[in-house]
């Protein structure tokens, strides 16, 4: 691979804000325009910003596909497991209002969580899309 020291240096200097970007739009979801669709999306665009500076393999290296598959599942169990609580705290499937001692404090862990879950759900799904495009050859 050529060395492409302009792009590197710079893609080492903007991914750790891109993904401190991420993780504002995620808890500031609560409060404006935001939340875990776009965290989650913003985070992953960091992932596949590395990978196409260093390389897919290098990439692969240090995001291995199966914690990406396992990512994608484990947002899913995250916001089903919020909905379960709920429903054994004596709630409806969803209903924040029974996780915590106040309703209101209740909503805001329930929303922080399926946020958290959708966040992690759309990064792994985006990222392992990506490896998926990107690890194909083109045919001649």
């Amino acid at each position: 691979m050529e060395d492409r020291l302009i792009l590197r240096v710079g893609a080492k200097i903007l991914i750790p804000f891109i993904l401190m970007f991420a993780l504002y739009v995620q808890f500031h979801g609560d409060y404006g325009p935001g939340g875990g669709f776009q965290a989650g999306l913003i985070f992953a665009s960091a992932f596949i910003l590395y990978a196409l500076i260093f390389g897919l393999d290098t990439a692969k290296r240090v995001l291995p596909l199966g914690f990406v598959w396992f990512c994608g599942a484990l947002g899913v169990w995250i916001f089903a497991g919020v909905g379960v609580v709920t429903l054994v705290m004596g709630g409806e499937f969803l209903n924040y209002d029974v996780l915590a001692h106040e309703p209101e404090h209740g909503q805001e862990l329930g929303i922080l969580l399926v946020e958290l879950g959708v966040l992690t759900t759309v990064f792994g799904v985006m990222v392992a899309m990506f490896y998926a495009f990107a690890g194909r050859r083109q045919v001649r």
